[in-house]
């Protein structure tokens, strides 16, 4: 009797686990498995949307006085950022005045300093109309040496005064330009530089680079480092 209810307990208990095998298996079973899992994880997408939302109330939920000191900390750094940017740009401006204003006094006699070279140019053309030789003649070493008797002068001993009156006048006008950083240059025997100089001509000269510079007409004048007149030249030419 006794063996017989234990056989009937095995029976029973090897059919329950076949049939829930075979649920399992079986399309229904299957299923309600993906359904306990799909539920799983909306459990768990809902606990988390859940703390995600205790965190947002958590920040909302801030005492009036904070809130204000949060917006006054907002509006320090955004007041900060734009003090700084306007510094920056009064910087800036301080800067771009102080060139404008040394430009404008270096460079606002340019206009006078250019009529001014016209002179220079005649003063420079009448000292180079006398040759060296009629300032040196032996005439006028014999007339100067009996000047002291003599009470009258010669032409020559009047060309050399007045040669040597238009040289002090030139002197002291190319100083006077000095002072205002008006200087001249003479391109002479320099490479041809269309910034600096202003070609006359073009002459095929043997021995000479071409592009090299060979004769001045008139020399330039910068006013510190811009062109104020460019040098009147003449070019030698490729001879080939």
């Amino acid at each position: 009797m006794a063996s017989a209810a234990r056989a009937l307990h095995v029976f029973r208990s090897s059919t329950t686990s076949l049939s829930s095998r075979a649920f399992a298996r079986s399309p229904v079973g299957r299923a309600a498995a993906l359904g306990r899992r799909h539920y799983s994880e909306e459990k768990a997408e809902d606990k988390a949307e859940a703390q995600k939302e205790g965190a947002k109330e958590g920040e909302s939920a801030l005492t009036p006085e904070q809130e204000k000191l949060k917006a006054k900390d907002a509006e320090v750094v955004d007041l900060t950022s734009r003090l700084r940017y306007l510094q920056a740009d009064f910087l800036n401006l301080q800067r771009n005045a102080a060139r404008e204003k040394e430009q404008t006094r270096d460079f606002a006699i340019t206009r006078f300093a250019t009529d001014l070279l016209e002179t220079a140019d005649v003063l420079a053309l009448a000292l180079k109309s006398v040759p060296p030789s009629a300032l040196t003649s032996p005439e006028a070493t014999s007339e100067s040496s009996l000047s002291d008797t003599s009470a009258e002068k010669s032409s020559q001993q009047y060309l050399q005064e007045l040669h040597q009156g238009v040289e002090i006048t030139q002197r002291q006008l190319l100083q006077t330009l000095s002072k205002y950083h008006i200087n001249p240059f003479n391109p002479l025997g320099d490479t041809f530089d269309p910034n600096l100089h202003e070609a006359l001509y073009q002459a095929p000269i043997p021995g000479k680079t071409p592009g090299t510079v060979i004769d001045v007409q008139k020399i330039g004048y910068k006013i510190k480092d811009r062109v104020l007149r460019a040098a009147q030249v003449g070019v030698a030419q490729d001879t080939t």
